[in-house]
């Protein structure tokens, strides 16, 4: 299980079979969903006209936007009788994305994360505290159900209960533990507030995914826990967790399995492809889904692709740390920048914790941007001095003054035990 011979083929081999599945997704989408038959119709392109991965560009694009118009099931290419299971998005900003899955879809999910699990070097035997939650959400179920296709012990406790998730990982000894990272460090405050060393305890490994995850905020979960933190991503409208993984050998990207899902980068503003290398808009195709294949789904995730053979010895693409958003570009005054971006720069000091919320605002149709960051326990000098050396790494670096910058006491920001973290308040 831990490597597959797909895994490590030959890319000739891996194309051959992309195309193969290429094939006969867009024939089941052409053939059962209507959405996509009117779209390829209007395009004048037939099913045939798509013979290998190289055609996939005379593809349309599918967003989230088609998703929700579609809503509940207009995506969906088979019978409700051949659905075993439902999940969807939190739906937040509008109605959720319904996504479903067959018999063979849920045994394909199981096998890619998996995979994910191998690669992040968990053992068959060992015991998997699964900190995502249950329910539509796609996080807890779907790794669940991987890590007993590996041969793991799971520990279904899902999100939220903090003391109890920090007293089951001293009590069950438990090796790895799954959630996104932000949870992983409040985990850590936790602990410590409880009198429990969590370096102390036996996990090993953290893998962390849902969120956006910059190298210095690796840096402090690896450093907190005491553990190594692997990077997993997916999301719902394509499978769930389970789409790419970082390798516990390199921790140079995540590989892509490319023998279910095959990726592009795109210039977000053009909707052009992008070389190899280059930074775009993750685009993603299944190549087995049988109840809901999509094509070409722009993914929002920014990152970039490479061919190169890995370290480990995985031959399949690879993508780089998704670190945020094509629509989280934050415009304040004429100046674009990430909140990723911002919370690189802030986490290179050692005062200032992994916590920190970004305040939009508009006075008089100008925008204002108030950023607010909490500074460690121990640190004991002037705080003046520090948003000072802040204020002018963030204009040396991003060209980014925040019209306001706080250094606030610890535990003043909020945290998150269950779902993903907000980090910006739009407030225009």
């Amino acid at each position: 299980m831990s490597d597959t011979p797909i895994e490590t083929a030959p890319r000739t081999e891996i194309r051959e079979l992309q195309n193969e599945r290429l094939r006969e997704t867009v024939r089941n989408a052409y053939e059962n969903v209507d959405y996509y038959r009117a779209e390829l119709d209007a395009a004048g392109i037939e099913p045939e006209d798509i013979q290998t991965v190289d055609d996939v560009q005379k593809l349309p694009f599918t967003t989230k936007e088609d998703f929700r118009s579609e809503y509940p099931d207009g995506l969906f290419a088979v019978d409700g009788a051949d659905v075993r299971r439902i999940h969807a998005s939190s739906g937040t900003t509008g109605k959720p994305k319904i996504v479903a899955y067959t018999e063979n879809d849920l045994d394909v999910w199981s096998e890619v994360v998996a995979r994910c699990l191998a690669a992040s070097g968990v053992e068959p035997g060992e015991t998997v505290q699964n900190g995502y939650g249950y329910g539509l959400f796609t996080g807890g179920l779907g790794l669940h159900y991987g890590i007993e296709e590996l041969g793991a012990t799971v520990i279904p406790i899902g999100g939220g209960q903090t003391q109890r998730q920090v007293e089951l990982l001293q009590d069950l000894e438990s090796d790895v533990l799954t959630c996104t990272p932000s949870y992983s460090l409040y985990l850590a405050e936790t602990a410590e507030e409880m009198g429990i060393d969590i370096t102390d305890l036996p996990v090993s490994t953290v893998i962390f995914g849902a969120e956006p995850c910059t190298d210095p905020m690796r840096e402090e979960i690896e450093e907190r826990l005491d553990v190594t933190g692997i990077d997993i991503y997916g999301l719902s409208e394509i499978i769930g967790p389970g789409v790419s993984n970082e390798c516990h050998e390199a921790q140079e990207g995540l590989h892509i399995w490319e023998d279910h899902f095959y990726p592009e980068v795109i210039d977000p503003h053009t909707g052009e492809p992008l070389p190899e290398g280059e930074e775009g808009e993750l685009v993603l195709t299944t190549l087995t889904k049988e109840a809901l294949p999509v094509f070409r789904y722009r993914t929002g995730d920014l990152t970039t692709l490479t061919y190169e053979e890995c370290k480990c010895g995985r031959t399949m693409a690879r993508m780089d740390n998704v670190t945020g958003r094509a629509d989280d570009l934050l415009i304040v005054r004429g100046v674009n920048c990430y909140p990723s971006e911002i919370e690189s720069v802030v986490l290179e000091f050692d005062a200032i914790a992994p916590y920190y919320r970004i305040d939009l605002y508009r006075d008089d149709n100008l925008d204002h941007l108030e950023l607010t960051i909490e500074r460690e326990p121990n640190f004991d000098g002037d705080t003046a001095d520090l948003r000072d050396r802040i204020r002018t790494r963030l204009s040396n670096v991003l060209s980014f003054t925040p019209d306001k910058l706080e250094i606030v006491d610890p535990d003043s920001i909020e945290r998150t035990e269950v779902g993903k973290v907000k980090r910006v308040y739009d407030h225009r």
